[in-house]
């Protein structure tokens, strides 16, 4: 590991995760946090997770998104994948001095719709101001809480060989439009962010009883990020590249960029590996969820040594690295 920060540190891949098993780790080790799952489950009367995470993305508003509701999403999300249901959430802002009041408006009142659609409450915050300067105009650091119904088994969170990966909706949108808006590249139509809240999604795959092993939302690192982490050093894990579900406009941009889409982030797209014998089930659970319609089975598990493959058009296999460096731009 280098000897000072650099951007490839914040990207989700293999930079980030030495990061975060160096330093904070070590410093913070306790048996909640150790899992390094996206939420903590605490012991508190009821079965509850807790997770945190912060934002930073520039342009504040992109096409199908902006700060307030990608802050929102990001924290239910993480509470979501763990199996808690999403109750509270805080909302922590550091402001630029000189950021318009009308700008901090619109923003607030994305977080508030976006709260109201996902079912939750942002009970808490603080606020802090800093020089012009030294900030791109507004960073939100939110935290949340959800509670696991007294019913309901937490999913352990390791695939087993012999399941299949589901994934919910489209992959490579997220990143993709908030890349055109930085850059001003330009596409037609714009390409639009999958940012969402994912707790509805999942809740319908639990509760149609189906036996999750793992779930993750692969945002930064994207679909081979998250894979990578799930294969370990016990597994294989085999993509079918016709089977991943990618809109039109997003896999053109990759091809025009030479960016591979399972490498994009998300922000509205959950993954699960769950027994082939029970894929449907989920499929058809999925399927009743606005923006799921086009859920895929898009891979197999098998016993291996802990790689990731892609079976191409043409019937070859390619090798689906962990994501290494800074692949694209601050997408959260």
């Amino acid at each position: 590991m280098t000897d000072c920060i650099t951007l490839a540190h914040g990207s989700g891949g293999r930079d980030y995760r030495e990061l975060v098993e160096a330093i904070f780790a070590p410093a913070f080790q306790n048996e909640f946090l150790s899992p390094l799952t996206d939420a903590a489950i605490l012991p508190a009367g009821e079965r509850i997770a807790m997770t945190t995470d912060g934002f930073v993305v520039n342009p504040l508003f992109f096409p199908g998104g902006d700060i307030g509701r990608l802050a929102v999403c990001g924290t239910v999300n993480d509470l979501a994948v763990s199996g808690a249901v999403p109750r509270y959430l805080s909302c922590a802002m550091i402001l630029e001095a000189g950021l318009p009041l009308e700008t901090l408006r619109r923003v607030v009142a994305s977080m508030a719709e976006t709260a109201r659609e996902a079912g939750v409450l942002i009970v808490t915050g603080d606020t802090k101001v800093v020089e012009g300067g030294a900030c791109a105009g507004i960073y939100i650091t939110t935290a949340g809480v959800g509670v696991f119904p007294a019913d309901r088994a937490i999913p352990p969170q390791q695939p087993q060989a012999g399941d299949v990966i589901l994934c919910t909706s489209p992959i490579a949108s997220h990143g993709m439009a908030v890349m055109a808006a930085r850059h001003n590249l330009r596409f037609d139509p714009a390409i639009a962010s999958d940012v969402r809240p994912l707790n509805r999604a999942i809740r319908a795959v639990l509760d149609a009883g189906v036996d999750v092993r793992a779930m993750r939302d692969p945002t930064r690192g994207g679909v081979a990020g998250t894979l990578n982490e799930w294969a370990g050093s016990a597994l294989d894990i085999t993509l079918v590249e016709e089977a991943l579900p990618v809109r039109a406009d997003a896999r053109a941009a990759c091809e025009i960029l030479g960016i591979d889409p399972v490498y994009v982030a998300n922000e509205g797209v959950a993954l699960f590996s769950l027994p082939a014998e029970e894929a449907q089930i989920a499929l058809s659970a999925l399927r009743t969820i606005p923006s799921c319609e086009e859920a895929a089975i898009i891979g197999s598990v098998s016993i291996g040594t802990g790689r990731v493959f892609a079976k191409t058009q043409i019937g070859t296999f390619r090798r689906v690295l962990p994501p290494s460096g800074e692949l694209l731009p601050r997408i959260c």
